[in-house]
């Protein structure tokens, strides 16, 4: 009897062994597996368009391949004309406008989408006591219809116009919204930002223009029919020489997938800090 009761220990003792082997090599339940590496992104990101967004659109796209190394991003600078009647075409993902869309563009399927405001600072040197003036003078200056400081309330002293070199985006900007373009008496064009900045803060009598993001405290901006400009007044219009910067495209296709990315990442506020590096407004 007691040979017997061993054999009934020894027995329990290995079937209970084997069933902890089996609980232990029991294979892992779908909700306890290591989630899966999330897919690289891959395609093209095609845009077109306005020369004077080069700068932030370039910006942005270095930004989303760094991030995105199988995304292909390419900029076409055709003009924003052009960038709208190529994404009106199919030639792009994106169109690229630094103007608002026409009613007819839009008629014609395309959807706009301010990505940010670029506000062109009028910029004088600080011991200059001219504070404020209109569109209709800015263009009487920069045309050659006002050639002396004390026509506009300043010293009697000759105004030197600073301006950029042609095909310069912030030129082309602020010849468009004065309504001066191609009639300009420039004095001196300079081929970069910091140089009219420069310019300007060495000597008294010059005027010139830069954008809002990159003046500095060399120089002083002059209001424009009464409005400084600013981040706020930029945003809600009222400061005059601004535009949007727009990203045109269709209402009735949607983006491939690369394309959307990158339309969300820039239009989402996390690439603001890129957008007001580039020397623009963001939108949001």
């Amino acid at each position: 009897m007691k040979h017997v009761m061993n054999i009934i220990v020894c027995l329990a003792l290995i079937l209970s062994l084997a069933a902890c082997a089996k609980t232990e090599s029991a294979p892992v339940s779908a909700d306890t597996k290591p989630a899966a590496a999330a897919e690289t992104l891959t395609g093209t990101v095609a845009t077109d368009g306005s020369t004077s967004m080069e700068k932030v659109i370039g910006a942005l796209g270095e930004a989303f391949t760094q991030d995105n190394p199988g995304v292909t991003f390419t900029y076409n600078p055709t003009g924003s004309s052009a960038g709208i009647q190529a994404v009106q075409e199919g030639r792009c993902d994106i169109g690229l406008s630094s103007r608002a869309l026409k009613d007819e563009e839009k008629a014609a399927g395309l959807t706009e989408t301010v990505l940010a405001y670029d506000g062109i600072a009028v910029i004088v040197n600080p011991a200059n006591r001219v504070e404020d003036l209109t569109l209709e003078q800015i263009a009487a200056v920069y045309t050659g219809q006002i050639t002396n400081w004390s026509e506009l309330g300043g010293e009697d002293a000759r105004i030197v116009l600073i301006g950029r070199e042609a095909g310069s985006g912030t030129r082309s900007g602020f010849e468009e919204i004065v309504e001066v373009k191609d009639k300009c008496q420039y004095r001196q064009e300079l081929s970069s930002t910091g140089d009219v900045i420069t310019t300007v803060a060495q000597n008294p009598g010059a005027i010139g223009y830069a954008s809002l993001a990159s003046v500095k405290d060399t120089v002083r901006s002059l209001k424009v029919g009464g409005v400084a400009p600013s981040e706020e007044t930029v945003k809600d219009g009222t400061y005059a020489i601004q535009r949007p910067f727009v990203l045109a495209t269709r209402t009735d296709a949607g983006l491939n997938d690369a394309a959307q990315a990158f339309f969300d990442y820039i239009t989402s506020g996390k690439a603001d800090a890129i957008i007001v590096a580039a020397g623009v407004v963001p939108a949001r």
